[in-house]
């Protein structure tokens, strides 16, 4: 008996070595957060499960991960070290800011996303079972596993929200991954609203999105609008279909002029072209 309590308190004391609990407060933002807890926005939504639109609320506990960091060694890869770590390429990719072809050189530092509870964690063993499964699915030149849309809501369809070339379309193989598409154009293009909605984030707070706004359509319907110049509407603010929301930029991860747009069903991710007029 004496021996199991030990055994539980020093899991206890191992956990709260490996993770922080913090309670969200008045004006909390998760970069605020993260800025102050020095770690990565990405880190703090993988590590909580956060959905799009990344709503806080007051009270809310948000568990903090220790991050890690791996030193890239002779030979690498990113599938390697991924494979190695329980994670899979597009999130070690993604935490990084990495772009195919995620050319990685000796000595470089990688960063690690919740190793530590990742590792040690009973619950997380699901996690890696669950990474490992998705690493088999990827390896193929297939896409991951279809998203399941009920027939009610296949019929949906978006406007175009800008007017140039598609430059990177929706990819999810283990090579490449987006979740969306890439629309190229000119500095200060508009950029209009997909369909009529709710904006329920406008900022800049997810590092490589840049100036991004979220929109909530009927029926779990959620688009996204990312690598913005000037966001247009504020959040909460009501949009048509049609209605210019911001102009085409470059800010975040991207060099030139693009709109990096998602369209997301219940917050799972799907081809955007498979549902443009």
């Amino acid at each position: 008996m004496i021996k199991r309590i030990l055994t539980v308190l020093f899991f206890l004391c191992f956990l709260n070595a490996c993770t922080n609990i913090v309670r969200v407060h008045k004006g909390d933002t998760l970069y605020s957060i993260a800025r102050r807890q020095n770690v990565s926005v990405r880190a703090i939504i993988d590590r909580n499960k956060l959905k799009p639109p990344y709503t806080l609320s007051i009270g809310q506990k948000l568990i903090i991960p220790q991050q890690r960091y791996y030193r890239v060694r002779k030979g690498d890869t990113l599938y390697s070290i991924a494979k190695k770590y329980g994670m899979t390429v597009a999130s070690l990719a993604r935490i990084n800011n990495l772009k195919y072809p995620y050319t990685l050189s000796v000595g470089q530092r990688l960063l690690l996303n919740n190793v530590a509870t990742t590792n040690n964690v009973p619950t997380t063993k699901t996690t890696a079972k669950k990474s490992n499964t998705q690493q088999k699915t990827t390896s193929t030149s297939t896409a991951s596993k279809p998203v399941s849309i009920p027939k009610s809501a296949q019929s949906k369809r978006f406007d175009r929200p800008a007017s140039g070339k598609i430059v990177q379309g929706f990819t999810q193989t283990e090579s490449m991954h987006n979740d969306g598409i890439n629309i190229a154009g000119k500095l200060g293009d508009p950029i209009k609203a997909a369909d009529s909605g709710q904006v329920v984030y406008a900022g800049n707070e997810l590092k490589g999105y840049g100036n991004l706004l979220l929109i909530k359509h009927k029926d779990g319907w959620i688009t996204a609008y990312a690598h913005n110049d000037k966001l247009l509407v504020k959040k909460g603010a009501q949009v048509v279909r049609g209605q210019k929301i911001a102009t085409m930029g470059k800010t975040g991860s991207v060099k030139t002029p693009q709109l990096h747009f998602e369209v997301r069903y219940k917050t799972k991710v799907v081809d955007p072209q498979q549902y443009l007029k």
